[in-house]
């Protein structure tokens, strides 16, 4: 039985499919996973961790610290620079968070009071 212009259609959108989910399946894969602050942690002399390293969106930031005394703030541009917390924010608080990276900067702080203004952020840009 032959097949019809509406077969080949199908087998061409299936093919693209199969392709486009190889692709993100291979990004997913290759996704790096960062320890903030190395064995320190993340900590008030965190803030120069990200300089020489190479991050790509959907790399994972690990955020390792005593909950009691931090967090971790997703914040942005804004948020980083005042030190304040914008309105929705996320917020973490497990003491080992794992963050990933979206496209861009992304920007981190502590919201404890004084943390940030004493250099507990950081600024993590992912191409």
């Amino acid at each position: 039985m032959a097949m019809g212009r509406g077969s080949a259609n199908k087998v061409t959108i299936a093919f693209g499919l199969v392709f486009m989910f190889f692709l993100l399946s291979s990004e997913v894969v290759n996704a790096a996973t960062y320890t903030v602050g190395d064995g320190g942690g993340w900590s008030f002399n965190s803030g120069s961790w990200p300089k020489g390293k190479s991050f790509r969106a959907g790399d994972v930031l690990v955020f390792n610290y005593n909950p009691s005394i931090h967090n971790v703030v997703a914040v942005n541009g804004a948020g980083y620079k005042s030190c304040k917390t914008p309105g929705g924010s996320k917020v973490f608080t497990s003491g080992k968070d794992r963050i990933t990276l979206t496209r861009g900067t992304n920007y981190f702080i502590c919201n404890f009071a004084g943390h940030c203004e004493s250099g507990m952020k950081i600024a993590v840009t992912a191409a």
